[in-house]
């Protein structure tokens, strides 16, 4: 009897099956595209106001966020003016040249803008910037 119904087949395996490697990539994709909104962190909506000139700023470890409702937020947690002041001492004596950035809505009191820069000029940061949304 012949020896070909039997045959050894012991060399090396020259094509790949592609198939499941992109089955695979694609469940990975969609498990990534459904995640990906509920990893992102809430932001606190803002209406800035409009402005056609302005440099931009260098990002900072302390950003003051002040929403349209009165509320305000130091790096995204709500806090108060005198949380304001303390933190910026803490910021300056890390960082004796740390800037400020003071986002407020459009539709805040000028006063209420006007106490948190000074809570943070009491707190000793010299340098501040107010955030704007550049006019087209």
């Amino acid at each position: 009897m012949s020896s070909s119904k039997w045959k050894n087949d012991d060399g090396a395996i020259s094509d790949i099956n592609v198939v499941p490697l992109v089955d695979i990539i694609l469940v990975v994709l969609i498990i990534f595209m459904v995640t990906a909104p509920l990893i992102m962190k809430p932001s606190i909506t803002v209406n800035l106001p409009k402005a056609s000139s302005g440099d931009s700023a260098e990002k900072t470890p302390f950003t003051i966020t002040m929403s349209g409702d009165g509320r305000i937020f130091l790096n995204n947690k709500e806090t108060d003016l005198g949380g304001i002041q303390a933190a910026a001492q803490a910021e300056v004596q890390k960082n004796p040249e740390i800037q400020a950035i003071i986002s407020a809505d459009k539709d805040v009191p000028h006063g209420k803008v006007v106490s948190v820069m000074d809570s943070v000029k009491q707190g000793g940061v010299k340098k501040f910037a107010i955030s704007i949304e550049k006019s087209k």
